[in-house]
This record gives structure tokens, sequence and C-alpha cells, in this order.
């Protein structure tokens, strides 16, 4: 969570015209609403081991609010970034009511009740896959740093264990604590021994651990509360971005309840979890309005990959890390000391963690049928797809500047660009779709589709295996026998 947490503030509040002050405030306030919507979702919404944070999927709309040429009137920058700011407010509290309606009206049970494992996996699958750009191209920009993190890590988590005879999984559950604490250290000699004192603008950025005045800037104590920028602002184009980011980002957040689920060792999230958890996310992203925290309510894809890592799954710790969030976030210091680490160090961890959330996903192959072509096609077409899709989106706005989808509307422009550059939203729309209408009423691509999964006994099994069988199907047999 410490990554977005730190990344998207550091990239928003420059373009809204707002300083290192705006910065740490910034980064208070997303600390604070996420141990708040961390505490709501793991008492109300899933109920799962799930660290709610802030959603990539958020970034664009927020680029554009901040480019708008409506603010570039104001001449001083911190009016400048007040006004974007309250303009992203507004559109963050219309988004918040698509994942509201979704959960608490039951379209998300809906959905959820057809999510076969078939469709799961390229969903899952891609939600850690699909941020492969936050991995080792941030890890390269300061390789110095990045490389040793990513390998400490490995080496504390996968290979230490076997060496030693404490059955306590020491090394396992604190590989994170102890390699970034090393790292971070390290950096830090680097950084006081002027290492980087001649190098470009890119990389002190990427490697320093002294955030150019950000500790200094921020307050000793401070508590966030609702309206602190001022009274949101609402316009259309706006928040039909939004509402874009918000589909994906419940997307994406499903995906990741059903990771957390398989790494807590819980039962497959029945659609009333799903549907209670993607409601009490679209509370969270009201909070994040009314705060202004500048992005989307989400789940952390890093946390679930955390819970592969450390194998430790209880609601309890998660409540107890969410608590101790929201009060450090009170210490506005401590929180600009957070986020003096390195970002390289953050996406170190990332090639671990996401990796876990991936492998989740293709754990759900056990319950298909890999003899089926029908599969098959399904889950290499859904994939390859989910992430040629987005590659083509994002690299046509890096060197266009506009999407691909340039039409006189700005708002559809940013909602197509929004869709289309999630992997995992891609990919499960192609997998759910193919999946429902390729053969769907076919008993025998039921089973191989896995929709046998939430059955918990053999019982269970041998009567869907029954049910699912079609009146030709059991001709079929029948003839084989007679033969």
């Amino acid at each position: 969570m410490l990554g977005t947490t730190v990344f998207i503030p550091t990239i928003l509040v420059p373009l809204m015209g707002g300083g290192n002050v705006e910065k740490a405030e910034v980064i208070e306030t997303v600390l604070f609403v996420a141990g708040i919507n961390t505490l709501l979702q793991t008492w109300f919404g899933a109920r799962l081991p799930v660290v709610m944070g802030s959603s990539y999927a958020s970034i664009i709309p927020s680029f554009s609010i901040a480019f708008s040429n409506r603010f570039s009137i104001y001449a001083n920058p911190r009016q400048r970034f007040r006004q974007s700011m309250r303009a992203v407010q507004g559109a963050l509290i219309i988004a918040a009511f698509l994942q509201i309606l979704m959960g608490f009206f039951g379209f998300v049970r809906i959905f959820a009740r057809f999510l076969s494992p078939l469709a799961a996996i390229p969903l899952v699958t891609l939600t850690g896959l699909g941020l492969f750009a936050l991995g080792f191209p941030q890890l390269a920009r300061c390789i110095e740093v990045g490389l040793p993190a990513l390998i400490i890590v490995v080496v504390l988590s996968q290979y230490l264990p076997h060496f030693t005879k404490s059955k306590r999984m020491v090394f396992d559950r604190f590989a994170v604590l102890l390699s970034v604490s090393i790292v971070w250290s390290y950096a830090e000699i680097l950084t006081i021994a002027g290492a980087y004192d001649n190098r470009s603008p890119n990389t002190q950025f990427s490697c320093r651990t002294d955030r150019s005045g950000l500790v200094s800037a921020a307050p000793w104590i401070r508590v966030p509360y609702p309206f602190q920028w001022g009274r949101p602002s609402f316009n259309a184009g706006d928040a039909f971005a939004m509402v874009a980011a918000s589909f994906v980002a419940f997307i994406e957040s499903i995906g990741t309840y059903i990771a957390a689920s398989r790494y807590a060792s819980a039962t497959i999230p029945p659609p009333s979890v799903l549907s209670r958890g993607v409601g009490w996310q679209g509370i969270g992203t009201l909070l994040n309005g009314l705060f202004g925290t500048g992005s989307t309510c989400s789940a952390s894809v890093e946390n679930a990959g955390l819970l592969g890592l450390t194998r430790v799954g209880s609601r309890r710790v998660v409540q107890i890390s969410a608590v101790f969030v929201i009060f450090f976030s009170l210490l506005g210091k401590f929180g600009a000391v957070l986020a003096s680490i390195p970002l390289p160090i953050m996406a170190a961890l990332y090639c671990v963690l996401f990796a876990y959330v991936a492998s989740a996903g293709i754990t759900f192959l056990q319950f298909c049928n890999l003899n089926s072509f029908r599969t098959k096609f399904i889950i290499g077409f859904s994939l390859f797809m989910g992430l040629s899709v987005p590659q083509y989106f994002n690299q046509y706005l890096l060197t266009s500047g506009h999407g691909p989808v340039n039409t006189g509307l700005t708002a559809f422009n940013n909602v197509m660009q929004v869709i289309f550059s999630s992997a995992a939203t891609v990919a499960i729309l192609i997998a759910f779709t193919l999946d429902s209408t390729h053969g769907y009423r076919d008993g025998v691509t039921r089973i191989d589709s896995g929709r046998h999964w939430a059955c918990h006994t053999e019982k269970e099994v041998v009567k869907f295996a029954i049910k699912a069988r079609t009146p030709s199907d059991i001709d079929d047999r029948n003839q084989e026998r007679s033969n």
C-alpha cells in the first residue's frame, strides 16, 4: 500500500500546482483514509484480510483534471492546487455511487454467480501480472538500490528458511521488513556519501532518500478532515472519466479479493461477499472524495501478494495494522519519513508480491479441463489480449499525447483510455463473454469451465455432474455402453 500512497501524490500534486507542503498533507490524508477504509472492509465489507489503498486507474482522470484549461487562470500555485483538488473530489463523490449501486443493489452478485474459474483465471492473473510496468522498469531507475532489494527479499523469503531450524517462519514473515530496512539504510549511506550529487534529476529523485524538503515541510501533528481543500466542485466530463476509473477499480478489486481468499485459506468468496465488498469499497471511494485523496479506493494488490509471502491470513493482523496506519498518519513527520523510501525498493517488492497474486490466478487451472480446446482458447486469448490491448493504448498515449480514441469529447476519450488501459478489465470482459456465450448451455463445457468449484464435497460434485449433463450426453453414453 505504501507504494501507491507515495507514488500517486508524488506525481499528481505537482501537476496540480502543489508543493512539498501539499504533497505531505495529501500523503497523510491517503494514509488516514486508507486505514479507515481497511477497518470498514474487514468489519463490514468482504471481511477478508485485505488492505484498502489507492487505485492506479484514477491517475488518468486526475491528470485530465489537473491539465484542464479552466484552472490555468489561477496564478497562485496553491490556489490552483486547491481548485484542482476540489474538482477531483467532486468526480470521486459521483464515481463512488457506481460502486455503491453495483455492490449493494446486487449487480456484482449477478456477475459473480456466472463467474467460473475459467473466467477468474485471466482476472486474478492479470490483476497481478498486468502491473508489470511497476516492477522491474521502476526498479531499473536506480539499479544500484533496486536490484539488491530484489535479491535480498528473494534470499530471505525463499532460501534462508531452508537453513534455519526454527519452525516460526521468521524469515518468511519478516522478509519484507528486513529487506526494506537493510536496503533503505544502504540507500541512506549512498545519499549521505554524495553518490548522487552529480547525477541527473531523474536519478536523484529515484535514488535519494532526502526528498527535497518533504520531511521539513510536513507538520509534526495534523488531523485530516473532510473538505479540507474546500467545497467540492462538480463537472460532468470529470465525473464520467472517474466513473470509468471506479468501474476498473472494483473489477481489479474482485480479482484481489479472490487472490486474498486463496492465500488466506478461506472458502471461495460467494457472490454475496464480493457484492458486499464492492459496496463498502464504494463507501471508501466516497470517503476519499470527502477527504480529498485524489484517487479512488481499491483493494491493495501488493498486500494480497504479501499474504502469500508471509502466509499470515488473519483479519486481526490487518485490523491492527490499519489502526497503526491511522495513528502514524496523524504524525506528519513519520509519514514524510516513510515517503523517503526510494521507489525502486518498492518496485523490488512488487516483483515478488505481484507475482504471488498472478500465481493465485493460475491455481484455478486445477478446476478446469485443460484437455479441452475451448478452455485453451479462452484462457490463451483472454490473457494475450489482456496484455496486448493495454500495451497498445498506453504506448499510443505516450507517443501521441492522447489515446487511440481521440474524438471531440474529452470525457469519452478518457473513459475509453481508462477502461482499455487496465489489463485485468480487458481480460475479464473477453473471458467472461466467451465463457458465457461459447457453449454455455452444454453440460460438458460447464464442467470444463470448472463450475463445480463451489462444491465442497465429492457427493456435491457428482450431483453437479449429473445435473449438468444434457440429454444428448446421456444418450451418447448409453450408446457407448450398448456397443
